[in-house]
């Protein structure tokens, strides 16, 4: 029997806490989060949303200041107070088509972004006491939208133009709906024959769950984007007959080729890069390549502090590890990990070792790690990027013994094969693909975005990247057209 959308409905007017110091009498609630021995025993999604009435409330908080702190720290420039105060009001589906008008996966957005350190982390509230929990807000919101069955299915009118999207991740997704909402006939090109790039591939189910990114990719398919999944670029399709067929294109390529690990030992075995892992771990299919990695029962140290390390850590202890260390080299204080992920790890089972550096892995007569090898650091004075730079203490080494280490140092990008137009892009010292502020390369009609220009970043960025794209490919195209 066919389920029909449940119809919306209005909640009843606010009570007077709605008033600009309600932040004052209401306080901050964070999403309902399942208990940290339950969630460890699957792969599911550990936060909950809200309740009517709670999101209601606590979207009531924000005071609505003239200059909104929270707008300007949003990459995407959400209308944040506006949403809120919708809210507020009760007109869920009103607060979710605003947050819809700004963000292309808000729902995906609400889930993965650090809020803490961008949107909540710049509300004037927490000048005074705890931010509004945004983000959550954010997410109630949508999801709503999507049980209601409101998103917005209509196809724009052909314009008879095709564009070309490399890379299904967040990226290219966003640049994808973008032209199609502009009548262009869009196909998106996947290596995989999964489509949501990282999305899928790198961040795990409990904080992303898999039928989300599905939800959004069937959306777009059904607004006519069209995927071809298997297909490389550049290997198997060529930057030549890509030209012949397709006005522009836009890369979203992503940054997948992992920062080595450069000390003695590096290449005995039980030492794994932190995606392949990732990936084979949260991806249900049987075409994920490489060897089976084990986890269970064993020793895990995860070198590094970002949120990939975090997502290694918790996918470790979820895979039966007995033991899983993080090595990181700094202090909490200068780990550019989320917060969130960081307790969250730490709820589950996780060890941190600060301020602790490897310096060597040393293995067995066969070949298998056993050990690793460490200095303990103290800081000193800010590098060039403001942080303070670490320094090795003087006889502090020490070692931890392991049987499985997964190396989560951060990425770069993949090298197009040689011969390929694509290779003859311009690019940066770190060898990110250079682009103008139309997102256009160095080469006529491709543009390009998300981590394969800017390096190994947030969602958002992405996202964020993929929209200005869009807009820069129309505009390039329609001067092609006139000139």
């Amino acid at each position: 029997m066919m389920q029909w959308p449940e119809t919306p409905r209005m909640s009843p007017p606010l009570q007077p806490h709605t008033a600009k110091y309600a932040w004052s009498t209401i306080g901050r609630a964070s999403p309902p989060k399942r208990a940290a021995e339950e969630r460890v025993a699957d792969f599911r999604e550990i936060y909950r949303e809200f309740d009517d009435a709670t999101v209601r409330a606590q979207a009531a908080r924000c005071i609505q200041c003239p200059k909104p702190g929270c707008v300007q720290a949003c990459p995407l420039n959400n209308r944040i107070p506006e949403w809120l105060a919708l809210t507020a009001q009760g007109d869920f589906l009103g607060a979710a088509a605003l947050s819809r008008s700004t963000s292309n996966m808000p729902e995906i957005c609400s889930r993965v972004c650090p809020q803490e350190k961008l949107c909540e982390g710049s509300c004037i509230l927490t000048a005074k006491t705890d931010a509004v929990a945004i983000g959550a807000v954010e997410r109630f919101i949508n999801e709503y939208a999507f049980r209601h069955g409101v998103l917005e299915l209509v196809q724009a009118p052909p314009n008879g133009r095709r564009v070309a999207v490399v890379g299904s991740g967040p990226g290219g997704l966003a640049c994808a709906d973008e032209l199609a909402k502009l009548g262009y006939g869009v196909t998106v090109f996947e290596s995989q024959l999964i489509p949501g790039g990282l999305l899928v591939n790198g961040i795990p189910a409990f904080k992303l769950e898999k039928s989300v990114v599905e939800r959004r990719v069937d959306l777009l398919a059904r607004r006519g984007v069209e995927f071809r999944l298997g297909v490389k670029v550049g290997w198997d399709v060529s930057f030549e007959a890509l030209g012949e067929k397709y006005a522009a294109i836009f890369l979203g390529v992503g940054a997948q080729k992992p920062k080595p690990l450069d000390i003695p030992g590096a290449n005995l075995r039980g030492i794994v890069d932190a995606l392949p892992f990732l990936i084979q771990k949260n991806v249900d299919s049987p075409l994920v390549e490489g060897e089976p990695i084990e986890v269970r029962g064993k020793r895990v140290v995860v070198l590094g502090g970002g949120d990939t390390a975090m997502d290694c850590l918790r996918t470790a202890l979820r895979s039966g590890a007995a033991e899983v260390s993080c090595v990181y080299r700094r202090d909490l204080a200068n780990m550019p990990g989320s917060r969130k992920e960081y307790a969250n790890a730490v709820e589950e089972g996780a060890r941190f070792l600060f301020l602790t550096n490897p310096t060597e892995i040393a293995g067995n007569a066969n070949g298998d790690v056993v050990e690793v090898r460490c200095t303990r650091m103290e800081l000193g004075a800010p590098d060039a990027s403001g942080r303070r730079k670490p320094r090795a203490v003087p006889n502090s080494d020490f070692a931890i013994a392991v049987d499985l280490v997964l190396v989560a140092y951060g990425f770069d990008p993949i090298s197009w094969p040689e011969g390929s137009r694509f290779a003859q892009i311009e690019v940066d010292d770190w060898d990110g693909l250079k682009v103008d502020a139309n997102q256009m390369t160095s080469l006529a009609g491709v543009f390009a975005g998300g981590d394969s220009v800017r390096g190994p970043s947030l969602v958002v960025h992405a996202v964020r990247d993929g929209r200005r794209a869009a807009a820069g490919m129309h505009r390039w195209i329609e001067e092609q057209v006139t000139a």
